[in-house]
């Protein structure tokens, strides 16, 4: 490699925002992966948003057709993958077109300008081409024969079609970027070189373009100099980088292990869920039973079978899906088994957007089922802590003989953060209700005087045969029952179980003011956002604003009135009309709750957060 310009000493930057656009066929989610994961291994703090089409393949140069990958690295906290982007990497004028303005005036643009040909600049719905109109005079933009270079830097591999030379292009933008923030392309280099193993021509051409990427870079006069951030401080462990859906499978997993119970996933694909059920399925052997169902119901039914026979049951899916499985939902509730049903919400109603991030589902969560059919309701609030609550939801499954909703989104589930990796041995005791031997007066629906729960006898355990359905029962044999009182008595019991969880959980806490003049309510995969918002506040000057975000949904933990009493105004943020607000309005009728919301499909962004709060302060 060519030494950097400025005699191999960068320049030292806290953090920095880069997104990388194109078509869906451009590889830009693999190209922001690698950066992401290179920095990562650089001891660099990091938060991602991958932002791709739903259509498998939108037609090429399309608006609509963009796909990008905005990464955020830094030495210090990093929350979220940021607001404005310091570095645009565009392969093509619809790239350029849509992101555009979430550049910071005078930062840096690399375009492939030879796809800004007559047509794409037509189909970006530009009336001039944006790199001769002067509409870009207040950014220093870099212009590159991305795809003629990269022809240029494989012409002698053998194997390759014209199709598979010009889709090597972002490797090209890739090593670009890696010779500009000071990191060596060796990860990705290994990365291809394990992947391709079977096919070296494959290998050879992306690292060739790897290689001339980086070079290029350091030969350009519009780069002075490369820039590096360096590592940040951390709490002494191994970490990995994971994505949201990949630490909910794993804390499955640990579930598994610490309850000394098999696993089994009932599910249907439905984006943005699937990778549970990809991750899930690699790992059989500990155990895993992964089953792929013909729909969404059938999912849900067999994991409530595989809840009957012992197993740790879970079923995944996304919005549309969780509707589907609401009559199944309640069954679990009706027989009181252990089941958790994992939500990865997506825009909506109906199909809507499949690709892009809402947190619409609460309501359908809460009380998206027929008759009185209370359940737990959790949330997790970032990549990383996908892990533990997927552990919380099996664990209050288990011991509280009832099911659970974990809800996560698109934006946390999709996107990736450093995760200090952990042992069994370190995460918290599971319990179950298992028996395994009937005393003599035993009843199917003996109940724990703390939790509620009912036992759970394993059927083919000699003397524990019973009856079970989703006819209403008897209080204590289990038979079917159509007493008036019986009913009422059951219905209660069950409300009341779902209450007393409120003594497992933890109680509410609050973040830089425990008392004051706004306090920020959040839930769910919002944290990052307000967590930054309200953090920049507070540094500049603002002490009397709080952030209390909430994991523990239904129910709501013990200390809530107190926490939201203690401040003269409380902003409800959420990343759909207000159902959380009507949520806590029903619970806090003396509270007014200021509501503050986002429906379009994308997390909140730190300044529009900020500006909200200084209105209310002010």
């Amino acid at each position: 490699m060519i030494t950097p310009k400025n005699n191999g000493q960068p320049e030292v930057l806290e953090a920095v925002v880069i997104r990388f656009v194109g078509d869906s066929g451009d590889g830009m989610q693999l190209t922001g992966t690698q950066f992401s994961d290179t920095s990562a291994m650089f001891g660099n703090d990091i938060a991602t948003f991958p932002n791709y089409p739903s259509e498998i393949r939108a037609p090429q140069g399309s608006l609509y057709g963009v796909s990008g990958f905005q990464v955020h690295i830094g030495s210090v906290e990093i929350s979220t993958p940021g607001d404005n982007v310091d570095l645009l990497v565009a392969m093509n004028p619809a790239g350029l077109k849509t992101n555009l303005s979430s550049v910071k005036p005078g930062h840096t643009i690399i375009v492939d300008i030879d796809s800004f040909t007559k047509k794409n600049i037509e189909k970006a719905q530009y009336e001039t081409n944006p790199l001769e109109d002067d509409s870009l005079d207040n950014y220093r933009v870099i212009e590159v024969s991305m795809t003629s270079l990269t022809k240029e830097a494989l012409k002698g591999v053998e194997g390759l079609d014209n199709k598979s030379i010009t889709r090597s292009k972002n490797m090209f933008a890739l090593g670009m970027v890696y010779w500009m923030y000071h990191r060596s392309p060796q990860h990705t280099i290994d990365f291809l070189t394990k992947k391709f193993i079977t096919k070296p021509n494959i290998v050879e051409a992306n690292t060739r373009v790897l290689n001339a990427g980086y070079n290029y870079a350091n030969t350009l006069e519009l780069i002075p100099n490369s820039y590096t951030i360096s590592p940040a401080k951390m709490a002494p462990g191994t970490y990995r980088i994971i994505m949201g859906n990949t630490a909910t499978a794993w804390g499955f997993l640990a579930a598994a292990e610490k309850s000394n119970l098999e696993l089994f996933l009932g599910s249907y694909p439905i984006t943005p869920a699937t990778d549970i059920l990809h991750e899930l399925v690699k790992h059989k052997h500990f155990g895993v039973k992964a089953f792929q169902a013909e729909d969404e119901i059938a999912g849900i039914s067999s994991a409530i079978g595989a809840s009957f026979a012992g197993d740790l049951a879970i079923t995944t899916t996304s919005g549309p899906g969780l509707a589907l499985k609401g009559e199944a939902l309640g069954l679990a509730m009706m027989v009181e088994l252990p089941l958790v049903l994992v939500n990865v919400q997506r825009g909506g109603p109906s199909t809507g957007l499949p690709t892009k991030t809402e947190q619409s589902d609460l309501l359908q969560a809460m009380y998206g089922r027929n008759g009185e059919s209370p359940v737990i309701v959790i949330a997790a609030s970032t990549p990383e802590n996908c892990f533990d609550f997927a552990y919380m939801a099996a664990k209050l499954t288990l011991e509280h003989m009832t099911p659970v909703i974990l809800l996560t989104d698109g934006y946390i589930a999709n996107g990736s953060a450093p995760w200090k990796i952990r042992t069994v041995d370190d995460m918290p005791e599971i319990k179950n209700n298992i028996i395994k031997k009937r005393t003599e007066d035993w009843h199917p629906y003996d109940r724990d005087e703390n939790t509620l729960a009912r036992n759970w006898p394993i059927p083919g355990t000699p003397n524990l045969e019973h009856r079970i359905g989703g006819l209403e029962k008897d209080r204590v044999t289990g038979n079917v029952s159509y007493v008036a009182e019986n009913h009422e008595y059951m219905t209660k019991i069950r409300a009341e179980k779902i209450k007393r969880v409120q003594n497992y959980i933890p109680n509410l806490k609050t973040e830089f003011a425990e008392s004051g003049d706004l306090l920020v309510v959040g839930w769910g995969g919002t944290y990052g956002s307000l967590h930054s918002a309200v953090k920049e506040m507070n540094t500049d000057g603002y002490k009397n604003i709080g952030l209390a975000h909430f994991n523990y949904i239904n129910p709501l933990p013990k200390n809530t009135k107190e926490i939201l009493s203690k401040f003269k105004k409380v902003v409800v943020c959420e990343l759909n009309n207000g159902q959380f607000s009507k949520i806590l309005k029903s619970n806090f009728n003396n509270i007014d709750f200021i509501e503050f919301n986002k429906i379009q499909g994308l997390p909140f962004g730190k300044t529009e957060l900020t500006q909200k709060f200084n209105q209310l302060v002010k």
